[in-house]
């Protein structure tokens, strides 16, 4: 038996959008119905560095796996790296046999923009006529490629700090570079930030719209005002990780939002155990990021790797030997 190792290059040429929103939409729903199994994510703080590691285990079905990632987020100015890289491996929870070894850097943008794109399927009122990327770092563009997947047409407006950013990314994929206000009237906005000071203004969201809170991954992040919750169904992808890192984490520790707020999981709605809000309702979907989104598409990729022999397998375990 050997291990099948996998590059960032094999795992962007498998792993195509159309396959990161099917797998991670049954991951949802698989999750919301008690098939699948995920421990808490474990941070390990590197304060010194600006960053942290994350372990990120979970099971499904025939597969489990782990996800060691990073978010560093002076990498790219300090060393010329990504901000966050990740390596992934896949186990056959039958024998604990390592299947593969994969670049999890790509994995993760994909993934993460599926489950917007998922998000904005199951809880938006309607197809959208624009929908709003803020935020215009590699996140936007996986959002944006998923949105592309789920909805036919829509026009893309884009915002960000560094407005020089946002006119590369506009024109990149047709879109147009907006000031903040009109991003987050869109019909769909999708907040793709590190930012731990809010800065989408409940005045600005236009009701019946729905957001994608993406950037709130870890404690002290926060880029909704909490208005903004207070007036939306706003639905989480796992009460442990949203009420400690998502983007209610803030609000919840104010006083100002309660866990009694919250409509539902994303994965409820998708497997119909919970109806989908009602047309004309404004929507706010707290992404933290599930390990059971990650070993899904790790599977995905895997097995389309084997079917069409890319990668090269190792005898990592030396079991042969």
């Amino acid at each position: 038996m050997k291990t099948l190792v996998l590059t960032r290059a094999e795992v962007e040429r498998l792993a195509t959008m159309d396959l990161a929103v099917t797998s991670v939409e049954s991951a949802f729903a698989s999750f919301a119905r008690g098939e699948a199994t995920m421990p808490p994510k474990v941070y390990l703080p590197i304060e010194d560095h600006d960053g942290d590691f994350r372990a990120m285990p979970a099971r499904l079905g025939d597969s489990a796996g782990i996800k060691w990632v990073n978010v560093h987020a002076q990498n790219r100015k300090r060393h010329g790296l990504p901000t966050v890289m990740a390596v992934y491996v896949l186990n056959d929870p039958a024998n604990a046999f390592p299947l593969a070894l994969m670049d999890g850097t790509s994995l993760t943008a994909l993934r993460t923009g599926a489950a917007g794109g998922v998000a904005s399927k199951h809880l938006a009122s309607s197809a959208p006529r624009t929908v709003g990327f803020i935020g215009c770092g590699v996140q936007a563009r996986t959002l944006h490629a998923a949105h592309r997947v789920v909805f036919a047409e829509f026009e893309s407006l884009v915002n960000d700090r560094n407005a020089a950013t946002a006119a590369r990314f506009a024109e990149e994929i047709g879109g147009r570079a907006v000031g903040l206000e009109e991003a987050c009237a869109a019909d769909i906005v999708c907040t793709a930030t590190p930012s731990k000071v809010p800065f989408v203004k409940s005045d600005w969201v236009t009701p019946g719209a729905h957001v994608n809170a993406m950037g709130a991954d870890a404690p002290g992040k926060q880029e909704l005002e909490a208005e903004v919750l207070r007036r939306a169904a706003v639905y989480i992808d796992d009460i442990h990780q949203a009420t400690s890192s998502g983007e209610i984490n803030v609000p919840l520790a104010k006083g100002s939002f309660r866990e009694d707020d919250i409509a539902g999981t994303l994965g409820e709605v998708v497997a119909g155990t919970r109806p989908p809000p009602k047309a004309g309702t404004t929507t706010v979907f707290d992404s933290t990021g599930l390990a059971i989104q990650d070993v899904a598409l790790a599977r995905a990729v895997h097995d389309a790797a084997r079917a069409r022999g890319v990668g090269v397998e190792i005898d990592l375990l030396s079991l042969d030997g």
